[in-house]
């Protein structure tokens, strides 16, 4: 019976995160969404995503209480544990009880232990090779994750993975169609600049953007913007 609310709990989930990113979505509370899920159906005492920043270093993107922040944040100052492993290595890292880590990452294993946390299970987020991130699961008991929750925890991994690409992915969509826009808008000045320094210094429409160009190149500016002070100056007179 618990095997089959579990089982409806994710699909539920899935769905629900399904249709949030067919559509405009905002990608930090699709992944607190996630960790909050995770924590629900895993049983997990916590759940906290990790990524890179565009300058490289790990920060908190996601977590599902103040206590999963900051082991995470600690994680990262110290530079050791669970969380940054499996970012690092592109593999799952699970540790049973964490007072047995003492040696391999003695700054987390101190600082989970003061936050009582037991055990914890990271899983990379990854796209083939790439590495965007990791998903950590945090437990208030000592022991193995189950193997079915292991398989749902990737699961959700990936999806977390999906919802931070697929929203790149628009934002650099939006950047190109703004870039085009930016461009054609361009082009429209640059004719109209073209006309004006053809009909004032009457020659043809490839000399008059020559002559464009040239001042452009002279000034330093932008093609562009040397053409609309042609436009605006026209307009003045």
């Amino acid at each position: 019976m618990m095997a089959r609310v579990r089982e409806k709990e994710l699909v539920e989930t899935f769905v629900g995160l399904a249709d949030t990113l067919v559509a405009d979505y905002d990608v930090v509370d699709l992944l607190h969404t996630l960790v909050r899920r995770c924590s629900l159906i895993l049983e997990a005492a916590d759940a906290g995503i990790l990524v890179p920043t565009a300058d490289g270093p790990l920060e908190v993107i996601a977590s599902t209480s103040e206590r999963s922040r900051l082991i995470g944040l600690l994680q990262l100052d110290a530079g050791e544990g669970p969380c940054v492993d499996a970012y690092e290595t592109g593999q799952i890292v699970s540790v049973d009880n964490i007072a047995d880590t003492y040696a391999r990452w003695p700054k987390f294993a101190t600082l989970a232990t003061s936050l009582d946390y037991q055990a914890m299970h990271a899983i990379p987020m990854k796209l083939r090779d790439q590495t965007i991130g990791s998903l950590n699961l945090f437990s208030d008991r000592v022991g193995p994750i189950h193997p079915e929750d292991a398989a749902a925890a990737k699961a959700l991994a990936d999806i977390a993975t999906i919802g931070i690409l697929h929203e790149r992915a628009l934002r650099e969509a939006d950047t190109a169609r703004e870039q085009l826009q930016h461009a054609l808008n361009s082009r429209i000045v640059i004719e109209q600049a073209k006309g004006i320094i053809a009909y004032s210094d009457q020659v043809d429409m490839d000399e008059a953007f020559r002559r464009l160009r040239s001042r452009a190149r002279a000034s330093g500016q932008l093609l562009s913007v040397v053409a609309r002070e042609v436009v605006e100056a026209a307009g003045r007179r």
